[in-house]
């Protein structure tokens, strides 16, 4: 976890333990979550919204795909030199 060990997790959470107190630490682990529950959310909208344009947008789609099979034939060139 980012290279942070229990110890330093343990000092991390005293702290934080002295600095806003027993009782503020769950309303903070409370916000946080909703926060980054927001976040999620948000992102899923944007990837959702990206995939109405590809589907919205004559030739994007096809384009996209396109680029897909492109990919594969990359992707076998590599094992075939792989396979050599």
């Amino acid at each position: 976890m980012f290279g942070l060990g229990t110890p330093e997790l343990v000092v991390i959470l005293a702290i934080a333990f002295l600095v806003f107190g027993g009782k503020k630490l769950p309303e903070l682990g409370s916000g946080l979550g909703k926060a980054i529950t927001s976040f999620k959310k948000g992102l899923s909208d944007v990837e959702e919204g990206g995939k109405d344009i590809i589907n919205d947008i004559p030739g994007v789609k096809e384009a996209a795909e396109v680029k897909q099979k492109v990919d594969q034939v990359k992707n076998l060139g590599k094992i075939g030199k792989i396979l050599k």
